[in-house]
């Protein structure tokens, strides 16, 4: 039987980010050679990640990588936030950012991309981290947007690290402008948006479910005032009018003043920045929207940890 030494079981260790102990066990599972330890410790680590993959994954980073006139987000999720504080989950997120620049915004494209020096997909190195970390981990969603001549300005909400949070937001303003200007407003306006969370750019390109809902919801106040079809019309039409100009990131009141509107803050900036200025589109990313958490009596949750 071959003898397993600390600087062994150090080494593995380093390769591989899996605890001492499996470590130490994976070297005596086979003679101590270094390579098939390897390989073991990574086909126990894609077993785990099956037991967790059930696991409701809602924690997590936001990336956001920038380069001139592209601009890519990324969401990559996992159970706690403790793992999100953890640095190489954070180096992750931020290479798979990178990675969501050339991917254009396909999820599936960026998944099946090689991750960096791993000689592997992205998605079969996230599941290797997920036998490492010990958490169900997923790569849940990425956007892009460009443009051909202009910026792309960005901004990071709730900063965990640079480029890595809880709110990421892209800005792409199309413009012959002075570039550094063109930024500097840009990210303003991505704070904007990172508080003001707009449906749309404009009130025709807000989600036509959304639309009726609020109608519906509006209608049903209206007719308990009691007062007859063609006023309840006419009441309906106001608050609509209302919601479309408090959704659509064109006609929002700029958070950062209280006074123009995002599509006169543009107007305004034209001067300064020597050229017409499109806001040509925008994408506001949040940590865990969509994702029904599980919530569990933390009493009951405790016995059950306990054997009770």
């Amino acid at each position: 039987m071959a003898t397993i030494t600390a600087s062994m079981v150090k080494e593995l260790r380093e390769k591989t980010g899996a605890g001492m102990m499996d470590c130490k066990q994976a070297l005596q599972e086979n003679g101590g050679d270094m390579e098939k330890a390897v390989d073991w410790l990574r086909a126990k680590g894609l077993s785990k990640a099956a037991k967790k993959s059930s696991r409701v994954a809602a924690e997590g980073l936001v990336g956001v990588a920038t380069e001139g006139a592209k601009g890519a987000l990324v969401e990559v999720n996992s159970e706690t936030d403790f793992v999100a504080r953890n640095e190489q989950f954070q180096q992750m997120v931020t290479a798979i950012a990178s990675l969501a620049l050339e991917a254009g915004g396909d999820i599936a494209a960026l998944k099946g991309m090689e991750y960096p020096g791993a000689g592997k997909s992205v998605e079969e190195h996230v599941q290797e981290m997920v036998g490492t970390i010990g958490e169900n981990m997923t790569v849940r969603r990425c956007a892009a947007v460009a443009v051909d001549e202009g910026v792309v300005a960005s901004y990071m909400h709730n900063q965990a690290a640079p480029g890595l949070g809880k709110i990421g937001v892209l800005v792409a303003l199309k413009s012959a402008g002075d570039a550094g200007k063109l930024e500097e407003l840009g990210r303003k306006i991505a704070m904007h948006v990172a508080a003001a969370a707009p449906l749309a750019l404009t009130a025709e390109e807000i989600d036509a479910d959304i639309v009726a809902r609020e109608k519906a919801i509006y209608e049903e106040e209206a007719r308990e005032s009691g007062k007859p079809d063609n006023i309840i019309e006419k009441m309906v039409e106001g608050k609509l009018r209302k919601f479309f100009k408090e959704s659509a990131l064109l006609s929002q009141v700029f958070v950062m003043d209280g006074e123009r509107t995002i599509e006169q803050v543009l107007k305004d900036a034209e001067a300064e920045v020597g050229a017409p200025v499109e806001l040509a589109g925008y994408v506001r990313m949040q940590l865990g929207e969509g994702i029904e958490k599980k919530e569990e009596d933390f009493a009951a949750e405790v016995a059950k940890a306990a054997g009770n």
